[in-house]
């Protein structure tokens, strides 16, 4: 049964699962669904059609799933949807999609979402994503699977931050991050590879060793960048991650990728 605390407001028509607890002076609307096992501190603040997974917890004065910071946004059933196991901490705020966007919100499973972070509309969150205090997404961003964000990062809408990527603290990223990068900066420029994080992923020496060539090939290399991409894809073939990285060059959308500064990079 869950655990209701005497002072929350929890509409008759929000779904509870399992062992869900709430605590003093929550708020959960009629459209919620609460997974088993998801803990709600106090204050916290759930509406719309919001659902959370399955041992998620969210902290004090969290706000999840209110209407979309978009002036077109006119009131239609869009929804905001978040996996299992999050950490979602104090001062969070989620947002759903839209109608132009695709009309959903959607995170994956075992984030740690800090402190006053926002996720706004139609972003689309994966897998054990750490996103640090007060770092901001604009509507529409992809984040992939294992991506670290550093505090009071923003980053612009439409923006791609690819798989296990790391975004320095108060950088302002305007373009997509290649998998396995490392930005800094306002405009953030790309400084390399997250090294550290991939070798806390088991990546080999082997594995290592293609990307650091893979990587000056593509960004320091001689041709035009289109040529660069051909040639590194074609010699780093039978590389999962190059590949990874060059297939996310290729898909690119309406924003460009993060390159070195080559006035001071070597």
């Amino acid at each position: 049964m869950p655990d209701v605390h005497a002072s929350a407001v929890v509409d008759p028509g929000a779904e509870l699962g399992e062992g869900v607890t709430i605590g003093p002076f929550c708020v959960v609307g009629p459209k919620v669904r609460l997974g088993a096992r998801v803990r709600l501190e106090a204050h916290v603040v759930i509406t719309g059609r919001t659902t959370l997974g399955p041992d998620c917890r969210v902290f004090p004065f969290a706000c999840l799933g209110h209407r979309p910071q978009d002036l077109k946004f006119a009131g239609e059933e869009t929804e905001l949807r978040i996996g299992r196991g999050n950490q979602i901490r104090e001062h969070v705020t989620m947002h759903p999609g839209t109608e132009h966007g695709g009309g959903l919100t959607e995170v994956g499973d075992g984030g740690l979402f800090m402190a006053a972070i926002h996720v706004a509309h139609d972003c689309r969150i994966g897998n054990a994503v750490i996103m640090a205090n007060n770092a901001t997404l604009g509507g529409h961003v992809t984040i992939q699977d294992n991506a670290i964000l550093g505090g009071v990062c923003g980053i612009h809408q439409f923006a791609r931050i690819g798989r296990q990527a790391m975004v320095g603290g108060v950088a302002a990223v305007e373009n997509d991050v290649i998998p396995y990068g490392m930005v800094i900066g306002n405009r953030a420029r790309l400084v390399g590879l997250n090294m550290v994080g991939l070798k806390r992923r088991g990546a080999g020496r082997e594995e290592l060793h293609a990307l650091r060539s893979a990587y000056r090939d593509l960004f320091h290399g001689p041709g035009t960048f289109a040529e660069r991409i051909a040639r590194v894809g074609e010699r780093f073939a039978d590389q999962p991650k190059v590949v990874e990285i060059v297939t996310f060059i290729e898909q690119a959308g309406t924003r460009a990728v993060c390159l070195p500064d080559l006035r001071t990079s070597g």
